[in-house]
């Protein structure tokens, strides 16, 4: 593919049109769901033919006086707008989520199960539930910790459009991983400590609490697991008129 060529005159003016202008206009799809995922295609799409022409084409002004990326950010600014206002509206969201689940296992670390003996030992320290609880408790506070933070960068982000090319979605796909394994080690907790109370005089409720534990940790994996594959699939894996870098 050749695209050095493709520039020409307008009839009415000394100004320029090439193909940088007509890839800047907006051109919304139905295929994707999101106005953050349309504005990373655009974008997509715009560096894709950008990296095809000469750079000359680049800084080439249309009728209005206008370089291409001018025109993009003319065309783009509404996108812009929704995707920030998307962004903000599911980072807030999951903040308020991953709030929660840090102030439960933040107070389940000084609540352990069991109480402590005089000396402030926890009682049933030495039993592998204990360690479980342990370990999943501190997970699941490190991870819920870096998934507010994730969401907090995407609350703060400047929503420059660059910023929909990678930055936000990087954000966004940490967060969501961050926060299912959060969510997923808080159950695990919660298992491990049903499991030290109820092991020996009520043993066989522990299957089926154990159970109905996976059934949060399920509904996220399958409401969430689709758009994370969806913004990973076009952050990562977008085939959109790839350079070639021979």
């Amino acid at each position: 593919m050749n695209l050095y060529l493709w520039g020409w005159k307008s009839a009415n003016t000394e100004s320029k049109y090439n193909i940088l202008h007509l890839v800047a206009r907006s051109a919304s799809s139905s295929e994707i769901s999101g106005a953050a995922l349309q504005m990373q295609r655009e974008l997509q799409w715009y560096k894709a033919v950008e990296s095809y022409v000469h750079p000359s084409l680049q800084e080439q002004q249309d009728m209005f006086h206008r370089t291409p990326r001018q025109v993009f950010t003319k065309e783009h600014k509404e996108l812009v707008e929704k995707g920030e206002k998307w962004m903000k509206t599911t980072a807030k969201s999951c903040t308020f989520v991953a709030v929660l689940i840090i102030t439960v296992v933040f107070a389940a670390a000084f609540t352990v199960p069991g109480g402590n003996n005089p000396f402030g030992i926890p009682i049933f320290l030495h039993q592998p539930s204990f360690l479980v609880f342990a370990v999943s408790d501190a997970f699941a506070l490190f991870s819920s910790t870096a998934s507010l933070l994730m969401f907090l960068g995407i609350l703060t982000s400047r929503y420059s459009e660059e910023d929909f090319l990678e930055s936000l979605p990087k954000k966004l796909i940490i967060g969501l991983i961050t926060l299912f394994f959060s969510i997923a080690s808080m159950m695990v907790a919660f298992g491990a400590t049903v499991y030290i109370f109820l092991s020996h005089p009520w043993k066989w409720t522990i299957i089926p609490i154990s159970l109905l534990g996976c059934v949060p940790v399920t509904l996220f994996g399958l409401l969430q697991f689709p758009t994370l594959l969806e913004i990973y699939s076009s952050t990562y894996r977008s085939s959109i008129l790839q350079p070639n870098k021979e």
